[in-house]
């Protein structure tokens, strides 16, 4: 059987989303089985690929002015992705970042019902990771030792708000959805379920087009 999960994961920082993609990325449930390492796309909204600077904006913190960019490069990767159904995707932050950043910093209320429906038609799932609010105090000094702008982890409120205003955009996602509790801080651990879950709710294999 060909595998072809395609999975988004969301969350705020500290919620392990970029080390579970490499772990699902080579996890023999979610691939295959490997005998050697090769590419399959992991991609992210957080590339910030609209500035010619270091951690410029992007697909999540777009300006206003640059709000049509945003949308055209949303209808180019739903594209993309539906020339290439029998692919895996793995998606490191996707449009449920961009929506809760845009409403907090922008006052956007973005509708994107029409790339949830082409994303469903896919055969997508969304991953919620999060953690409970007094366990980004732990994750804080965890992340402190590796981070290169420490400063912007020194008021945690920012997190637990975000936090809450993206799990309530992923409750009302059309997507299957799961909501993970990474506060094990287990990568692999949160892997593994996220396998179990595709298993169980068939979304490793391609979903056919319907024409």
């Amino acid at each position: 059987m060909k595998m072809c999960p395609k999975v988004i994961l969301e969350g705020t920082r500290m919620t392990w989303k970029t080390e579970i993609a490499f772990a699902l990325n080579a996890h023999p449930r979610v691939v295959g089985p490997r005998k050697y390492r090769y590419h399959s796309p992991i991609i992210s909204a957080e590339w910030g690929a609209f500035t010619n600077e270091p951690w410029g904006r992007g697909l999540i913190d777009f300006a206003p002015a640059e709000e049509a960019q945003a949308i055209e490069t949303y209808r180019t990767w739903l594209r993309l992705m539906e020339l290439q159904r029998y692919a895996s995707w793995i998606i490191d932050r996707f449009h449920i970042s961009t929506m809760a950043f845009q409403a907090r910093e922008n006052g956007r209320r973005l509708d994107f019902g029409w790339l949830e429906h082409g994303l469903d038609q896919l055969g997508f799932r969304l991953v919620f990771c999060h953690r409970p609010d007094e366990s980004f105090v732990e994750a804080r000094e965890r992340r402190l030792k590796i981070s290169g702008n420490p400063a912007q982890y020194d008021d945690l409120s920012v997190f637990v708000a975000e936090q809450a205003a993206m799990r309530a955009l992923a409750e009302r996602s059309r997507l299957p959805s799961l909501m993970l509790d990474v506060s094990d801080d287990d990568p692999d651990a949160a892997a593994d379920r996220i396998a179990d879950w595709l298993w169980a709710t068939d979304g490793i294999r391609a979903r056919p087009p319907t024409f």
